[in-house]
């Protein structure tokens, strides 16, 4: 029985989808959308010293910081300009396309039940990855909890609910190739520049990606729940290494794209 449910709503989800009209992105990489996730009353996960939305914030103004020096002919867009500053999901992606972004960077943290998990992961959306035991995009979602009538805001998704993320997964279509690609780049570079482990490129159902009209990824940068990566985001020189590895991969984006490779 919950097979065919599945199977029936995946398939009216791709119906849906398909009918979804084409944005078309040039091939000028010429704006880019850096989310610092979390912030203000939403912390995001916790550490033995560190709050996600802190880590998040450095690492995001410090990607910015290296785009405007090493590449001036990309402007860049934050989606909150403070640590302090709380801003609603479904604003960051609204943000995005106000500003016509080429691209939407969300950067996180991650945390687990066992302190010897560690590594990067970067996601996209997609189904790839959901079950009932997708605990980050459970964790991350879950902050449209601290938002008022959420569930008038975002059509009636439930961040508790593995229906709700299954049906979510199924936009960003449109980008999909586009937005592995640059997910690739992050997990290469995370581990030849920032020496870091990778968890790999993964997909899952975000609401932080859900409606933003550009290729889009979300990065989790390292889980503070285990105390070498906690040690490793807390001091300026863990933070500047994930954040160049960002760049790069940004940059190596920046060249495929505008010389189509």
């Amino acid at each position: 029985m919950k097979k065919q449910l599945f199977a029936t709503l995946l398939i009216s989800c791709l119906v849906l989808a398909s009918y979804t009209p084409l944005c078309i992105k040039p091939n000028k990489l010429g704006k880019i959308v850096i989310d610092a996730g979390h912030g203000g009353k939403d912390p995001g996960c916790f550490g033995k010293k560190l709050q996600e939305k802190d880590v998040c914030f450095d690492v995001a103004m410090e990607v910015g910081a290296l785009i405007k020096t090493y590449l001036p002919d990309i402007q860049v867009v934050y989606t909150r300009t403070s640590e302090n500053q709380f801003v609603e999901l479904r604003e960051r992606a609204r943000l995005a396309n106000r500003e016509n972004g080429d691209l939407f960077i969300s950067v996180h943290c991650n945390s687990a039940s066992s302190a010897n998990v560690c590594g990067t992961e970067t996601y996209i959306m997609g189904l790839s990855n959901i079950d009932e035991d997708d605990e980050v995009a459970l964790r991350e979602n879950s902050a449209i909890l601290s938002e008022i009538n959420y569930l008038e805001k975002y059509d009636g998704f439930d961040p508790n609910s593995p229906m709700s993320h299954i049906i979510l997964a199924n936009y960003q279509n449109n980008f999909q190739n586009n937005s592995l690609r640059l997910a690739s780049y992050i997990e290469n570079e995370f581990v030849e520049t920032a020496q870091r482990k990778s968890r790999g490129v993964k997909q899952s159902s975000f609401v932080v990606l859900w409606k933003t009209a550009m290729p889009s990824v979300l990065v989790e940068v390292g889980f503070l729940t285990n105390q070498d990566e906690e040690n490793y985001l807390e001091g300026k020189h863990g933070k500047k290494n994930i954040a160049y590895g960002i760049f790069k991969a940004i940059e190596k984006y920046k060249n495929a794209v505008e010389n189509k490779k």
